[in-house]
């Protein structure tokens, strides 16, 4: 399988999503992004984010306060870089999307960091 994802992603994207690799802040079009549409995940398609529930956090990266769909994400414990945190990841795939933390907006107060490079847009 990890053959198959090194086919079919980008060095870049392989790195973020299979590797749970982090883009720099700012550096994908997606944070900035205010189109209508849906993000999916760019491994398998799968929708994961709706554009209605996108907001400008102002951390670099495209920030959603909720999945598409409550089965769309699912969660894992990081200890990564001294820090403990709560990894975000298509719940098809496992590809790795970002981080959820609890600074967000209502209604959720939940703030969904996601890697631009893990997702595709679909207007």
């Amino acid at each position: 399988m990890e053959k198959d994802w090194k086919e079919k992603l980008t060095p870049e994207q392989y790195y973020v999503t299979r590797q749970k690799g982090t883009e720099r802040p700012f550096s994908h079009p997606f944070y900035l992004k205010e189109d209508t549409g849906v993000y999916c995940c760019i491994c398998c398609e799968t929708e994961l984010f709706s554009s209605e529930t996108k907001f400008d956090a102002g951390c670099g990266w495209p920030s959603f306060y909720e999945p598409i769909h409550s089965d769309a994400v699912r969660y894992q414990k990081d200890n990564s870089h001294g820090m403990i945190r709560i990894e975000a990841l298509c719940a098809k795939c496992d590809a790795h999307l970002g981080h959820v933390f609890d600074d967000g907006p209502e209604p959720t107060g939940l703030r969904y960091c996601i890697n631009g490079i893990s997702l595709d847009f679909i207007p």
